[in-house]
């Protein structure tokens, strides 16, 4: 005999069963409404730069441990990171308004008064927020914005343009989560300036629900899509990692401190140190596309070329 209510089994992927996805966001906003910041008024944007500080942590930065390194004076040092980190933040620009407007397009179709909706809807704040702030940190650094290569700049408009839903999720952490490493090191760190520490833990703080948002929601991508999806999904995401990799640090940052610029990008290319540094903050994030069965196959390769893949 059939139950009059039959239990209906929640979906399930290799890390157990999904959460409800009206949940998820509810828990979300809710944290949202904690603990959201304004750069603005948070940050004292007027107060002097301090002498001798770091604008990114020493062995964070992509020449650490070269012999260029060990060539360089420590003004010479301090001048790199400050250039590294108007890097950085242009990268970040760059990669919030690519993940704005793949957030906009996966809710168009969707319940606007969902909680879902209401939580892609809030982070689009939040990331509206933090590129005002990275522009503003560049400003008031003092060194000059650092775009992409016309090349990387249109490959991604392609990329979101072609982006399936799940692959929007997947290059969603892989722009959040290594620079989450290395803001979650540079915040606590008083060798650094303290208006850099005041953005990177503002940063960590509000990226930490947009990773939970977006992991949630991959694997329930991923669990459901039809197979060319997952395929093509797995090929779009390597590919994101491979130019994210080359893209992270502008070269034009060598030249601007007074260096050979191919001869500092074969050191940086050369560097073991580098090399660990850049895979330990994708470790957690490739340990996780792994699980759920996005690092397969020619996507896997890609990841690999990329160097973020052990």
């Amino acid at each position: 005999m059939t139950p009059s209510n039959p239990v209906v089994s929640p979906l399930r992927d290799a890390l157990g069963p999904l959460k409800d996805r009206e949940q998820v966001a509810l828990r979300l906003l809710e944290s949202s409404a904690r603990h959201s910041f304004d750069p603005d008024t948070e940050l004292d944007w007027d107060a002097p730069l301090e002498d001798g500080k770091w604008f990114w942590p020493p062995e964070l930065l992509s020449l650490y441990d070269t012999p260029l390194w060990r060539t360089m004076s420590e003004e010479q040092r301090i001048e790199l990171s400050r250039h590294e980190a108007a890097s950085l933040a242009s990268l970040g620009i760059w990669f919030e308004l690519i993940l704005m407007q793949l957030l906009v397009r996966h809710v168009y179709d969707k319940p606007a008064t969902s909680a879902h909706v209401r939580y892609a809807l809030t982070e689009i704040a939040d990331e509206c927020r933090h590129s005002k702030m990275f522009a503003r940190l560049i400003e008031r650094g003092g060194a000059p914005a650092y775009p992409v290569s016309p090349l990387h700049h249109n490959l991604a408009r392609v990329l979101k343009t072609v982006s399936t839903t799940p692959g929007s999720f997947a290059c969603t952490l892989l722009g959040e989560e290594i620079l989450d490493y290395m803001q979650r090191l540079t915040f606590p760190d008083e060798r650094v300036q303290p208006l850099v520490r005041g953005v990177t833990r503002i940063h960590v703080v509000e990226e930490a629900r947009h990773v939970r948002y977006a992991r949630e929601e991959l694997r329930r991508q991923m669990v459901g899509c039809p197979r060319w999806e997952a395929s093509l999904t797995r090929l779009s995401c390597g590919e994101a990692a491979r130019v994210f990799s080359v893209a992270f640090v502008n070269p034009a940052v060598y030249t601007n401190v007074g260096l050979d610029r191919r001869e500092a990008v074969a050191q940086v290319r050369a560097s073991g140190h580098r090399r660990e540094v850049m895979r330990t903050g994708a470790e957690r994030l490739t340990g996780f596309l792994g699980d759920i069965g996005v690092l397969r196959g020619a996507g896997r390769r890609l990841w690999r070329s990329s160097g973020l893949l052990a």
